[in-house]
């Protein structure tokens, strides 16, 4: 009954507080401008951020809509952001409060003020209020498509009745997605390296001007240069906070780099073992092909299971292959393998060469690390065939 009463509560806190923000009309001092973060250190902020800010001294009003908000109490919340179905919602938050946590975490913001009229700042408040009403805050996050920079953009385009000139849709980069992606990221780091083996050939086109507004930095470099009515949309940009973005530390140890080459130098050490000794380990055998088997599936589950546009087409099944799993099992249990393994290793090597061509070509961008585990593969692969047709 008592959480009854405190949804009841804060669901007409809320309503009130969206009819009274309607019924507020700007003075002719007030301001609305885009805030542009910079990036932090956990993943989810490696990209920095955007939101709007409303400001009316006369009212005492200076509030912050950020559309990068997500409720992790929300159900099924790790299985909604694995499948690509998470809401996001549009939150409202003072300003001083926003602020505070880019202090915290010593990341830069600034600010551009827009040029627009009283009319047009209404204008742009009231699509803001109307959104932020409890049915119509929340929408379906896409990071490539629909996201908190993305909808600035889209929300100036919808609310003002003027000409407004961003990017053009025709216009294409030399950068594509992924390298837009990863000049956010270390290469040798998890975070890149995950998102290398998840994302698949759609993200390795070039990107229009319009498409690369999915990270914060170009929608502030596209405001920059934004045209509304035939004047500069931004009338002045100023650096809210002047912090350096905080440095990663990257322990070698602790990198994806450093534990494949331990898997690749134990694999040598004993590949060359069973070789001399005429054996076969078949822990080693095991460990190998469940660890590509299970990335496999893993990578199965993103292409087929889920929501997600830019998992799909993903070459790196060709190596990691679901099928790696019954492999690796028969090979840890049994000391003979079944007549088709031989002809299955010879099919997992050719697969890892047509990787290396789809590579070569531009068709799809793998991780540089993977290099590593392919030359792993290829090493086992190789002495496998040979154990086997020296039994025969």
């Amino acid at each position: 009954m008592k959480q009854y009463l405190l949804v009841l509560l804060l669901s007409f806190t809320g309503m009130l507080s969206t009819i009274c923000a309607q019924d507020i009309q700007l003075g002719p001092e007030s301001r609305i401008s885009v805030l542009t973060c910079g990036p932090g250190s956990d993943l989810y902020s490696k990209f920095g951020h955007t939101a709007f800010r409303v400001q009316d001294p006369a009212l005492g009003l200076d509030w912050v809509y950020n559309y990068g908000t997500f409720d992790f109490d929300q159900p099924n919340f790790y299985l909604k952001f694995a499948r690509g179905q998470l809401d996001y919602a549009l939150s409202r938050q003072q300003f001083p409060n926003f602020l505070y946590v880019y202090q915290l975490e010593s990341r830069w913001v600034r600010e551009q003020w827009l040029d627009l009229q009283p009319a047009e700042r209404q204008e742009v408040f009231e699509f803001l209020e109307e959104n932020y009403r409890p049915q119509n805050r929340f929408y379906k996050y896409s990071f490539l498509r629909e996201n908190c920079a993305t909808k600035i953009p889209d929300i100036l385009q919808q609310s003002l009745s003027g000409e407004l000139q961003i990017a053009s849709d025709e216009e294409r980069l030399d950068k594509t997605f992924r390298d837009l992606i990863q000049s956010n990221l270390h290469t040798n780091s998890w975070s890149s390296f995950g998102i290398d083996l998840a994302l698949g050939a759609r993200i390795d086109r070039g990107a229009t001007a319009k498409e690369r507004q999915f990270l914060p930095e170009y929608v502030m470099e596209q405001l920059t240069g934004a045209v509304y009515n035939g004047k500069p949309l931004i009338a002045y940009d100023r650096v809210v906070l002047d912090l350096e973005s905080p440095d990663t530390l990257l322990y070698f140890t602790a990198t994806p780099l450093f534990w494949l080459l331990v898997l690749l130098i134990l694999t040598i050490a004993i590949t060359w073992i069973d070789f001399k000794n005429k054996s076969r380990s078949r822990l080693m055998d095991g460990v190998l092909f469940l660890l590509t088997g299970l990335a496999g599936l893993f990578l199965f589950f993103l292409w087929f299971l889920t929501d997600h546009q830019d998992t799909v087409w993903n070459a790196n099944l060709l190596w990691a292959f679901p099928a790696n799993l019954l492999l690796g099992y028969l090979l840890l249990v049994r000391a003979e393998a079944p007549a088709w393994v031989p002809n299955y290793l010879k099919g997992l090597a050719a697969a890892i060469g047509v990787c290396a061509l789809l590579w070569l070509f531009g068709i799809q961008v793998f991780s540089p690390l993977v290099l590593v585990i392919w030359l792993t593969l290829f090493l086992r692969i190789a002495f496998l065939l040979h154990h086997y047709t020296s039994r025969n």
